[in-house]
């Protein structure tokens, strides 16, 4: 993820390394930030994954991919999550989009509304392929 800074009026550019969280991993694919969640995303794990998604999603006109391949449970805190980085990246105009395969995930999706608002991709390659074609509304 770049950041930057100005230093004596220049702007200066440095990369920050991923947070490393036991739920979550963060990489750059073909220009969009990957979030992936990993394991069981509860309350705990929330709290965790909270600081590298607001970094994420507060960045204007940021692209994001949430892939929630492994993940293992998903519980309302796991639905927070979603909710507030569908909200903070639609606030700066950027890009949101969502891979999930997993059944009783994509149930919960279902059951919310979310998956209305957030259609999910069933692979990353989807996702970026949906990212690519999309005209920059979520």
């Amino acid at each position: 993820m770049l950041f930057r800074a100005r230093v004596g009026g220049d702007a200066v550019v440095r990369q920050e390394p991923p947070p490393r969280t036991r739920h979550l991993r963060v990489r750059e694919d073909r220009g969009h930030t990957v979030l992936e969640f990993r394991g069981e995303i509860d309350i705990a794990a929330a709290a965790e994954i909270v600081p590298a998604l607001d970094r994420a999603t507060g960045l204007p006109g940021a692209r994001i991919v949430i892939d929630l391949r492994a993940v293992d449970f998903f519980d309302c805190s796991g639905l927070r999550l979603l909710y507030r980085a569908r909200g903070r990246v639609l606030e700066r105009g950027g890009r949101l989009h969502l891979v999930c395969a997993h059944p009783l995930t994509l149930r919960v999706l279902r059951v919310t509304g979310l998956s209305r608002l957030l259609p999910p991709q069933p692979t990353l390659e989807a996702a970026l392929e949906q990212s690519e074609a999309s005209s920059g509304s979520l």
